[in-house]
């Protein structure tokens, strides 16, 4: 009888996940993020040869902050377009979205007109983002959510492999169009799979709450702010643009503790509650991955003498580690995740820190330790991801469930935001661009590994005060 009891208590594995109907939601649900996740590398991997082509160069960075800015958009607008249509024509109108914007990129004779593009693209891309989250809450039981959880997050790691990939084949052939002209048939069959196993739901009934107008303003306000500081020319303008920024963001919490429409769940701005610590710990994480990510190609190509493509696969290595950190952890429950909570950013605190005293110097023998280090933060983020994802579900009211989906995928939006702009001024500041070289780069990966550290660390204890 015992023996039958844990077993009874055992949560469902993968099988149950990824069998029967519950396979085709479980596709169309990461399917979705998928394709916005790999979209954000065919993107960058292609956008020198769409400014070759079309020309915008000046409009460069742009492409991201418009992606973005429309992202977090589509994500705060998920409830709103939940309640409206109900899932399954929700679903159906953020593939339309997608799919619609990449026909404008593929066609685009104008860095305009692929800016309008890139727009679509990620309010569509934000939806389906939070539409994942929020629906797998709706398909599927709460013993199958840190599993569903584990299989979204792990498409970013999927990702990582297939978009350098796909992009960098197009833009060698000289095809860059064909790589958004590609995105365009895969839109349309998670449109339809989601006409097959969503389910259709009804309309909401009456008043629905205000959009929250002031909070999305001041937010898509300092994403721009940030960004616009992080490219500035001068260390004047680079300061004032992240000082807004923060500005922005502090005004934007002070409009949502009082106000009646809402982004975040009530208890998420609430410093001692469960919920803050998540949701703190979710965007400290976040910035030090984002930072990873965007520089270290460059440092491996300029200090350590690796091919562009080697130094691509080698910073995809923090993705691939999520994806199987977060399978590896997703069927713990009880004080095991808890434990996954707590280890999650110790680790990528540690791998940090092993990136501060490695890469700043030059040494082609380092790679290996370099790669561990990669290996060690994807890895500790990825154990402990999908149980503070589940985790937030739980800890919000029962009335505040639809707020807290969609609210995890602006924060991390907004983190990533956040991560790039301030990556971008600390490497700046020290000396990036200017000495610039060998000297220059070493000290701006010094700084930003060691100033990055500190994220995951203030994550760790954070985790030990109040998970």
């Amino acid at each position: 009888m015992h023996r039958a009891d844990e077993l009874a208590d055992r949560p469902p594995g993968w099988a149950a996940l990824l069998s029967g109907r519950n396979a085709i939601r479980s596709l169309t649900l990461a399917g979705g993020v998928a394709l916005h996740a790999a979209n954000v590398f065919i993107a960058a991997t292609t956008l020198p040869s769409v400014v070759a082509d079309i020309g915008g160069l000046s409009y460069y960075a742009w492409n991201t902050t418009v992606f973005i800015v429309m992202s977090i958009l589509g994500s705060t607008l998920s409830t709103k377009a939940l309640a409206a249509a109900g899932p399954r024509a929700a679903y159906g109108i953020a593939a339309l979205f997608f799919g619609v914007g990449s026909a404008i990129c593929a066609a685009a004779p104008s860095m305009a007109i692929f800016l309008a593009g890139r727009a679509l693209q990620g309010l569509g891309g934000g939806l389906l983002l939070a539409f994942a989250y929020a629906m797998s809450r709706l398909v599927f039981p709460d013993s199958l959510w840190p599993r569903a959880m584990a299989l979204i997050s792990g498409m970013w790691g999927v990702a990582t492999l297939i978009g350098p990939a796909i992009g960098g084949a197009f833009a060698q052939l000289g095809a860059w169009r064909a790589a958004f002209w590609t995105l365009i048939p895969i839109s349309v069959l998670f449109a339809l799979l989601a006409a097959a196993v969503l389910p259709k739901g009804e309309a909401a009934r009456g008043a629905q709450p205000p959009l929250p107008i002031a909070q999305l303003l001041s937010l898509v306000a300092a994403v721009f702010a940030l960004s616009a500081g992080s490219v500035a020319d001068d260390r004047i303008s680079r300061m004032a643009g992240i000082a807004a920024g923060a500005g922005l963001l502090i005004g934007l919490a002070a409009i949502e503790r009082r106000g009646t429409s809402r982004l975040f769940p009530a208890d998420a701005l609430k410093p001692g509650r469960r919920l803050f610590a998540l949701y703190a710990i979710i965007m400290l994480l976040e910035l030090a991955v984002t930072a990873c990510e965007i520089f270290i190609p460059l440092f491996l190509q300029v200090l350590h003498g690796q091919t562009p493509l080697a130094a691509g696969y080698i910073g995809a290595l923090i993705g691939v580690a999520w994806t199987v950190g977060s399978l590896v952890s997703s069927g713990a429950t009880g004080r095991a995740a808890s434990r996954y909570m707590l280890v999650c950013p110790a680790l990528a605190a540690a791998g940090m820190a092993a990136l501060a005293l490695l890469v700043p110097a030059p040494n082609p023998l380092a790679v290996g330790s370099i790669c561990a280090a990669l290996l060690c933060i994807g890895f500790g983020v990825g154990i402990g991801w999908p149980h503070l994802l589940t985790a937030i579900l739980k800890a919000a009211r029962a009335d505040e469930q639809d707020l807290a989906s969609a609210s995890m995928t602006t924060v991390q939006l907004l983190a990533t935001a956040t991560g790039a702009a301030l990556a971008g001024l600390v490497t700046n500041l020290a000396g990036l661009a200017h000495p610039g070289g060998a000297t220059g780069t070493s000290h701006a990966a010094l700084w930003l590994f060691a100033g990055f550290a500190v994220t995951p660390a203030l994550a760790t204890l954070t985790a030990l005060r109040r998970l």
